[in-house]
């Protein structure tokens, strides 16, 4: 199913229950990763179907409305993808944003407004995008190296952000103590529940 040094990276569940996951090349730049999706009519043992190629390294999906959300890092592009429905196959995308020099999108999240909350890995923040792909603010955090996010608490409010210590210097990491820690910030804003996936 994967090619040699093909891993998956990371995934999530979409608003009906299937599961999306992207994979990476490790230790290579190659278009050979992509998106695979394990759907709830699957069985035990089935493997996930390929959804999308061309990907370098594809991050977790963020369901919105009608579509999904899917980084391809490297090439520090967001894009969104429309959702068909009733079979959940992915349909045409835009891009949806494109990230500056050095940051490179990771993880995201949803909230109740439709934006879209994205980790940028190597920048050391985290970028609200409205639903038509523009920042709306940044949120600066304690390390260079935030890995994705999502929503907690009992009112979805509290916005959890892990990190990574991977890669980073001895210099880097005197500068940086937290890095590899989970951050918890009250963003002001309410998330969405997480859906459930069942075999």
């Amino acid at each position: 199913m994967l090619g040699a040094g093909v891993r998956f990276n990371d995934g999530r569940v979409d608003r009906r229950g299937r599961f999306w996951s992207g994979t990476m090349v490790e230790g290579e730049q190659s278009d050979a990763s992509g998106v695979f999706v394990l759907r709830r009519r699957h069985r035990r043992g089935d493997v996930p179907g390929r959804a999308a190629s061309a990907f370098r390294t594809a991050c977790a999906t963020a369901p919105t409305e009608s579509g999904c959300i899917f980084a391809d890092s490297p090439t520090r592009t967001i894009f969104e993808y429309q959702l068909l429905e009733p079979e959940g196959t992915l349909g045409p995308r835009r891009v949806f944003a494109q990230t500056p020099e050095g940051a490179f999108p990771d993880g995201a999240a949803v909230d109740a407004d439709g934006c879209v909350w994205s980790a940028h890995w190597g920048a050391g923040f985290i970028v609200r995008y409205t639903p038509d792909g523009r920042i709306d603010r940044t949120l600066r955090v304690p390390t260079c190296q935030p890995s994705c996010v999502c929503f907690a608490g009992p009112d979805l409010d509290v916005l959890c952000i892990t990190s990574a210590r991977e890669g980073l210097d001895a210099a880097t990491l005197h500068a940086e103590p937290h890095a590899g820690d989970v951050f918890l910030y009250h963003a002001g804003v309410q998330g969405l529940p997480e859906s459930e996936y069942r075999l």
